[in-house]
């Protein structure tokens, strides 16, 4: 989908790397007096801690480890810029190495980052940066307000191809900029070498984050730029220079991405010297157990945590993930035009039944496109869709697909078989072998491929399927998970195909247009009451996340709305 925020894609919640979250809207913390296991799984938003028993029981390969540390990760595609990848692995290397202006805290709270403060004009059309002083790039460049201003006429190049959506935020000049017909972004005025202003044409509750997102250096990025040439981009994509408190020291396809502390990094060098993410294929919890990792993410069920807090040496967090699953359709399919049809494709499946068995008490069956983390979950007046065969049949009856002498339903002469696309993994496992049960039970022929994520996103991204399934990133606001619906939103990552619905736009373009929570409350409410009458996907579940860390590491705290990207410049090994 298009990144609202620079960091949004950073961490995709399909990655082994943990997630977690913390609602905004008052949700326990794991400062809190530790909850039991039952607590743990029944409280929605809830965030748990175990400590370790006994770190004596570290492994030896783990201990011998002094200045590194190392993360499991699937394996990234290459493509190390935060403005160009397209792979949500690319952007959890990215966001070790590129910090953003304005960063947000694990409620979802815009915080200083490279920006010391900002100020927003009173109709909430211009924004004043304020950078901190002495930035500098991880070669030693000094990072100035020229760099911000080079980076927002990147994102607005007629030639950027990549998933953030810069227009949205309107910036004064800037469709002028695009289209060839200014030399310059109107909007955008460099004060002075810390200060940077930037007028928007239109409020847009989101245009903070998108316009403090990471910065590229000019001296770096644009010394061959011209207006509408970016090619020569991509040829440092290996080679990023960023702010990050790591920079890249080498990247092994199909192993790892090793980093180094950033020297520059504006919060002062990270204790920890090396930092590793290990992108081999295998069983995470093997790696910890035998200590090439120390720390990953695990399936979120009861043997996973007895088995976690039976080494001694584990520090374990239990949290609710801020992103939710999905199976998407592709709306270009004249099939799944009739929402009648969607309609019965998701009374047909027993989500229930699907998040019962594959996380066993550790998640719930989604129904509004936004995690009860967040301040605007509501399934008020909504349709939740339970499992009702007998349902899905009279809507496939009623949109004139009739059962066939195989009991496989036909019309026109065609039969209703559908493609399904997915990766190997915890849900998909349980969520296959039911879905071809409950298809065939009302009519409809699932055919299964699993592939991995690099090939569900390329063959996706070319509309060869029927239904794919993903999972969104971290969402830090609600827009974040409705976007991809929007009729006017083009993107590889979650692309509808063609889902259009004038309701549903008119209704997110008014989610952002007011920075007032309980308005933006309201519009959300109706506007999942739409969506429920007119489904863009198949919601599956909202999950918690169990991950571990070998205890000899302290700063590990993983939320759900920066993973653990905020952790890492405050790793300390014993």
């Amino acid at each position: 989908m298009k990144k609202r925020a620079s960091y949004a894609v950073s961490l995709i919640l399909a990655a082994s790397l943990a997630l977690s979250a913390c609602s905004s809207s008052g949700t326990p913390g794991a400062s809190e007096a530790p909850k039991t296991d039952d607590q743990a799984k029944q409280q929605t938003g809830a965030n748990q801690f175990i400590a370790a028993t006994d770190k004596s029981k570290s492994p030896a390969a783990a201990t011998a480890r002094k200045d590194t540390v190392v993360v499991t990760l699937t394996e990234p595609g290459g493509v190390f810029n935060p403005y160009f990848y397209h792979n949500g692995y690319d952007g959890n290397v990215t966001s070790v190495m590129f910090s953003p202006l304005v960063d947000i805290d694990e409620t979802g709270k815009p915080i200083p980052a490279l920006a010391e403060k900002w100020d927003i004009s009173q109709d909430g059309l211009k924004y004043t940066f304020h950078l901190k002083k002495d930035l500098k790039f991880s070669d030693g460049s000094p990072l100035t307000a020229d760099d911000v201003a080079f980076t927002l006429s990147v994102l607005y190049d007629k030639a950027y191809d990549g998933e953030t959506d810069i227009t949205e935020t309107a910036v004064k000049g800037g469709q002028a900029y695009k289209e060839g017909k200014a030399s310059t972004i109107e909007g955008i005025k460099v004060i002075d070498p810390q200060t940077i202003e930037i007028t928007t044409e239109k409020a847009n509750a989101r245009a903070l984050l998108l316009l403090g997102g990471q910065v590229l250096s000019k001296a770096y990025y644009g010394k061959n730029y011209t207006p509408g040439n970016l090619e020569y981009i991509k040829t440092l994509h290996t080679k990023p220079v960023g702010t990050g408190p790591y920079k890249l020291e080498k990247f092994i396809p199909g192993q790892e991405v090793r980093f180094i502390a950033n020297e520059n990094y504006f919060g002062g060098k990270p204790s920890v010297e090396h930092f590793i993410y290990k992108t081999t294929s295998g069983d995470a919890t093997q790696f910890f157990q035998t200590g090439e990792v120390d720390y990953s993410a695990y399936p979120a069920n009861d043997d996973s945590l007895e088995l976690l807090k039976g080494l001694g040496y584990a520090n374990v967090n239990i949290y609710t993930s801020t992103a939710y699953s999905f199976i998407k359709f592709n709306h270009s399919k004249p099939i799944f035009k009739d929402k009648n049809v969607r309609q019965a494709f998701i009374y047909g499946l027993d989500r229930d039944k699907i998040v019962a068995a594959a996380y066993q008490g550790y998640g719930q069956v989604a129904n509004v496109p936004i995690s009860p983390a967040s301040w605007a979950y509501t399934e008020e007046g909504v349709n939740t869709f339970k499992f009702d065969p007998e349902k899905a049949k009279k809507l496939l009856d009623d949109a004139g697909w009739k059962p066939g002498a195989d009991g496989i339903r036909e019309k026109d002469g065609a039969k209703l078989v559908v493609h399904y696309f997915t990766t190997k993994g915890p849900l998909s496992d349980v969520l296959v072998p039911i879905a071809k049960e409950n298809y065939k039970n009302i009519g409809i022929q699932l055919e299964t491929e699993l592939m991995d994520y690099n090939a569900l996103l390329a063959r996706t991204s070319k509309g060869d399927h029927d239904l794919a399934s993903f999972s969104t990133t971290m969402l830090p606001d609600p827009s974040d998970g409705v976007i991809s619906f929007y009729s006017k939103n083009k993107s590889s990552f979650t692309d509808t195909n063609g889902y259009a619905n004038p309701k549903v736009d008119e209704l997110i373009e008014k989610g952002i247009s007011s920075f007032d929570i309980e308005q933006r409350k309201t519009t959300y409410k109706e506007l999942y009451k739409e969506l429920s009458d007119d489904p863009p996907f198949i919601l599956l579940t909202y999950r918690k996340i169990i991950s571990a860390h070998n205890a000899r590491i302290e700063g590990f705290k993983p939320n759900g709305y920066t993973g653990i990207s905020s952790s890492l410049p405050k790793l300390k090994i014993e």
